[in-house]
């Protein structure tokens, strides 16, 4: 019997670097109907972890992670080269950062990765995203004053990424342009994932 096609999606990585600490005061927390905290989740269980992932994730088709099996997934997050953060509105998770400085890639030693941030999906549009990114930008710096600061963006990341992540100081270094297995038509990704209109 023949194999259900997998359908292609082609995305275009940006690649951005920030190799200086930024000069600005710190930015004041929005102003919103619950207190905002930010906070360092040490020793998070993996159904924590999964959760804040695949909420965070999934409406911009984030699939790495959901691939991996607990023990592999484990053995990251409990990597003390690994931070990861987690933005509380009230008590309530709002935003997800992960911050690694193991070496990897086009990364140097030293060198700090935003490996991955966003905003839960009702917390969106409420400018939380500048005010959470600037703060994950100083506590990067505050680590490791001596590298870069290096992310990554996509297409299929919220139009607004590439232009915030510019904003607060990173500088585009490089672009690549790939077809992937579009992860809805695998089954790690449900069918209808990703942003409402796209």
């Amino acid at each position: 019997m023949k194999k259900p096609s997998k359908s292609r999606l082609q995305v275009t990585v940006t690649y951005l670097e920030m190799t200086a600490p930024p000069t600005r005061p710190p930015m004041r927390a929005p102003l919103a109907s619950q207190p905002l905290a930010l906070m360092r989740v040490h020793e998070p269980t993996l159904s924590y972890y999964r959760y804040l992932y695949n909420t965070v994730g999934e409406p911009w088709l984030w699939y790495e992670r959901r691939q991996l099996d607990d023990e592999p997934l484990g053995e990251i997050i409990a990597d003390e080269r690994v931070a990861i953060y987690v933005l509380l509105a009230g008590a309530v998770p709002a935003g997800f950062a992960e911050l690694d400085s193991r070496p990897r890639g086009v990364e140097r030693r030293g060198d700090i990765h935003l490996a991955y941030f966003g905003l839960v999906p009702e917390f969106i549009g409420r400018a939380f995203g500048r005010y959470f990114l600037e703060a994950m930008i100083d506590i990067a710096w505050e680590r490791n004053p001596e590298g870069r600061l290096t992310v990554h963006t996509c297409t299929l990341d919220h139009p607004a990424a590439l232009p915030l992540y510019q904003r607060c100081g990173f500088a585009p270094t490089g672009q690549r342009t790939a077809s992937i297995i579009d992860p809805r038509t695998t089954g790690v990704l449900p069918a209808d994932a990703g942003p409402p209109e796209r």
